[in-house]
C-alpha cells in the first residue's frame, strides 16, 4: 500500500506518507520563545512512533508573530539553537522535520506588541484593531520571514512550511473579508511572490518549502479553492508541497466532520498539479490508506490522533500485518 511506502517532498524523501501536522504546545517555559525538553520529548517521540514527516508548531518571526506569549519563536539565536536540539534528535531516529514559520498578525493575543494586519479590520470583537501595515513594514516583515528561514536551515531543518491559513497574516492578505487594501497589496499574489523570491536567497535549492493555506474562508463574499490556486500561481513553481486546511480566517467555520477537507486538497492537488497534504479529522488508518489509495491526497496529516497516541503509526503497520517496520524495541508490545 502506497501509505506506508517511501514518497518524496521535493528531493526530500520520507519513508512513509504520514505527516504530523504542526500543533501549538504552549509549553515556553518564560515567554522567551525558547524550545525546552518537553519539546524535545513531545518531538522525537512520534520520530520513535515512525512518523514520516514531523512539522513544528507554528513558530513565530518575531515576538508579535506568535499566536501566544507561550509559544515558539526563531528570531533568535538562542532559540535556534534549541531548535536544533530537536531537529537533531528526530533526525537520529530516522525522521525528517520540518518547521512551519509563522506572524500571527492580528490573531496575536502576545502582550505588549504592536498588532497588525493588511487592514485595519478585527477578527472579533474578542480582538484587538490591528494597525493596517505600510508598504516598509510589509518589506520588514518579508525580511523577518527570511532571517527566520536562514535560521531554520541553520538548525538542520529539512523543510520550510509557510503559514498562509487560519487567518494569520499571510493568510488575512488572501481574503477579501480582511483585506481592503488599496495598494498593490491588495493582490496577495504579489505578497507571495515578493516573499518567495527573498527567502530562496537563504533558503538552500535542495530543501523543500510546503505552504499551508485555508482553501475558504467559508464567508459569500470571501474566496475559494479556484482563488488560492491563482494567489498560488507566482509561486508554483517554488513549491514542493501544499498543506491544506480551510477557514480560521473569520469566526464562521463550518462543522467538522471525519475528512471534511480532504476534497479541498483534491480539487488544489487538480488545479496546481503540486502534491498536497489533506488535514482535517483523518483519525484511522482506514481513512488514511483510502485517501492514498484512491489518489484523493499524496500525505495525509494525522493531528489528533498522534496527539492522543504518538505510536499512531505502528498501530497502523500492526494492523496491516507490517509488524517488521516496528523498532524491534517495541515489538513486544504488539503481539
Amino acid at each position: 500500500m502506497k501509505l506506508f511506502e517511501e514518497a518524496n517532498i521535493g528531493s526530500m524523501t520520507l519513508k512513509n506518507r504520514f505527516v504530523m501536522p504542526p500543533m501549538c504546545m504552549y509549553k515556553v517555559d518564560k515567554e522567551d520563545g525558547v524550545a525546552n525538553s518537553f519539546h524535545t520529548a513531545h518531538y522525537t517521540s512520534r520520530a520513535i512512533g515512525q512518523v514520516g514527516l514531523i512539522i513544528l508548531e507554528a513558530t513565530g518571526v518575531v515576538p508579535e508573530g506568535r499566536i501566544t506569549d507561550l509559544c515558539l519563536g526563531i528570531w533568535n539565536d538562542t532559540q535556534k539553537d534549541a531548535l536544533k536540539v530537536i531537529v537533531d534528535a528526530v533526525h537520529e531516529q530516522g525522521s525528517k522535520i520540518a518547521i512551519q514559520l509563522n506572524h500571527a498578525g492580528r490573531k496575536t493575543t502576545t502582550k505588549g506588541n504592536i498588532i497588525v494586519g493588511p487592514s485595519a479590520l478585527a477578527f472579533s470583537d474578542d480582538y484587538q484593531t490591528p494597525k493596517e501595515m505600510t508598504q516598509s513594514e510589509i518589506k520588514q516583515m518579508i525580511e523577518d520571514f527570511t532571517l527566520a528561514a536562514k535560521r531554520a536551515n541553520q538548525a538542520g531543518f529539512d523543510a520550510i512550511e509557510l503559514h498562509m491559513a487560519h487567518g494569520y497574516l499571510l493568510s488575512s492578505f488572501m481574503s477579501p473579508v480582511s483585506n481592503k487594501r488599496i495598494d498593490k497589496y491588495h493582490n496577495p499574489a504579489v505578497l507571495f511572490k515578493e516573499l518567495m523570491d527573498s527567502i530562496k536567497t537563504v533558503w538552500p535549492q535542495d530543501k523543500p518549502i510546503i505552504v499551508r493555506v485555508s482553501a475558504t474562508d467559508y464567508e459569500p463574499d470571501g474566496y475559494d479553492t479556484k482563488d488560492v490556486a491563482t494567489m498560488l500561481k507566482p509561486i508554483l513553481g517554488d513549491i514542493d508541497a501544499i498543506h491544506v486546511s480551510s477557514g480560521g480566517i473569520t469566526p464562521t467555520n463550518p462543522k467538522a466532520y471525519p475528512s471534511y477537507q480532504v476534497e479541498f486538497a483534491s480539487e488544489l492537488k487538480t488545479l496546481t498539479n503540486i502534491p498536497v497534504i489533506a488535514v482535517g479529522l483523518i483519525t484511522t488508518t482506514e481513512q488514511s490508506i483510502d485517501i492514498i489509495e484512491n489518489n484523493r491526497a499524496d500525505f495525509v496529516a494525522i493531528g489528533r490522533g498522534l496527539l492522543r497516541n504518538p505510536h499512531f503509526v505502528l498501530e497502523s503497520y500492526m494492523s496491516t500485518r507490517q509488524k517488521d517496520k516496528i523498532p524491534f524495541s517495541y515489538r513486544r508490545g504488539f503481539r
